[in-house]
């Protein structure tokens, strides 16, 4: 005899994982945005920056991979980096119709101004564990996303965006 579907109730939607992981994700982007606001950044576009400062001359559809980010949203997140002379597109010299990108100098000093800031995000994210339980955590939440990651809209595909580049890791 099949067991019977668990009652309907938002106690059963506060404690599934889909629940928690979006909540969490809301409280980080939260953090990130007060700890980083003297720097007018979003996590994506820091992302994006710190991808662009590793490795310089990538295009947008190998970035889209590196940061595992949406290629036809990643369009807008350039854009408004370029609008703050964050970063800068050229052609490549093999296809003129490729961008491939570049931090200009502002985008390189508004990244070494971050960091401690962004440091401070992390860090109180995870300050309410006990330190064993922060190491836990980022232990099985990285095995999660390695496990999943072919269930992502956009999976994480840097080391074969990064092999086009012939610039290895």
């Amino acid at each position: 005899m099949p067991s019977k579907p668990a009652p309907i109730t938002i106690d059963a939607v506060y404690a599934a994982p889909g629940y928690l992981f979006r909540r969490m994700q809301q409280i980080a982007v939260s953090i990130f945005m007060e700890e980083c606001k003297a720097f007018d950044l979003t996590p994506v576009q820091y992302a994006a920056l710190i991808a662009i400062h590793t490795h310089p001359g990538i295009d947008a559809t190998r970035l889209s991979a590196v940061i595992a980010f949406d290629r036809s949203t990643l369009g807008s997140v350039i854009e408004r980096l370029q609008a703050k002379d964050f970063v800068e597109r050229k052609p490549a010299p093999e296809d003129k119709r490729i961008k491939l990108l570049y931090l200009t100098k502002s985008g390189a000093a508004i990244l070494r101004e971050i960091i401690p800031a962004v440091e401070r995000a992390q860090a109180r994210m995870l300050e309410p564990l006990k330190p064993a339980d922060r190491k836990a955590l980022l232990g099985l939440m990285t095995q999660l996303v390695d496990l999943n990651n072919e269930a992502s809209r956009v999976p994480l595909r840097a080391e074969d965006a990064l092999e086009h580049l012939g610039k290895g890791g």
